[in-house]
């Protein structure tokens, strides 16, 4: 039971975007924003129906990915990890939606900045996500997923103890990322944080599993 409201609660997300796009949707003028430059600028617009289609593919693609992952699981890892799963989920579909409605609200308000909102909802998921690193077991579909952590489980821990640390600092860099008022220097700042929090565990993978490695044959 406490499963099954779970997952209503979760589809609820899913659909408000949707809802409230029906909701607004005679506000909404013929030709809606679709497309933003590096300096969040719209360089593009297109038909309500495809601001429409986009609101609900977001969060929806997301939340069928999470249900589709555990049956595809070679190992059944995925299942081993719980409740875990479930709020992972919950965090990135959760986003999804966050973005959706961002998207949807820009729509009838230009003159808001879109990009802090989207930054806000991004950094909030990474850091979310850095906070349950530590207890993500090995597996094909979430963590850091390089050859190195997939080939060895203390690997996937190391990386994963230290990826935690940095993707919630990172997370709270972003948030910050948003309150600067100079677009360019903002969306600078938010793709080198990006950067870094995906290069690190990257390369410290690889020097920690080259190091097991010699060690091994020593």
């Amino acid at each position: 039971m406490k499963t099954l409201k779970k997952d209503l609660l979760l589809l609820l997300v899913v659909i408000a975007p949707m809802a409230y796009t029906a909701f607004i949707w005679d506000k909404l003028p013929e030709k809606v924003p679709m497309h933003w430059n590096v300096y969040g600028e719209v360089d593009r617009y297109g038909e309500r129906s495809e601001l429409a289609a986009l609101v609900v593919i977001l969060p929806l693609i997301s939340y069928l990915l999470f249900l589709v992952i555990p049956y595809i699981d070679p190992k059944k890892r995925i299942k081993e990890m719980g409740g875990k799963y479930n709020s992972l989920n919950w965090i990135i579909t959760g986003t999804m939606s966050w973005i959706s409605f961002m998207i949807i609200y820009h729509a009838i308000n230009e003159s808001t900045n879109l990009g802090s909102g989207i930054f806000i909802g991004i950094g909030i998921m990474i850091m979310l996500l850095g906070n349950y690193f530590k207890t993500i077991r090995p597996n094909y579909f979430v963590g850091i997923r390089t050859p190195w952590t997939l080939e060895s489980d203390q690997v996937w821990k190391e990386t994963h103890a230290l990826s935690g640390k940095i993707w919630m600092v990172g997370g709270v860099v972003l948030i910050l990322t948003a309150l600067i008022p100079n677009k360019i220097i903002s969306f600078t700042l938010f793709m080198l944080t990006i950067a870094v929090i995906v290069i690190i565990p990257f390369v410290y993978s690889y020097r920690r599993y080259k190091k097991e490695m010699e060690l091994k044959h020593e």
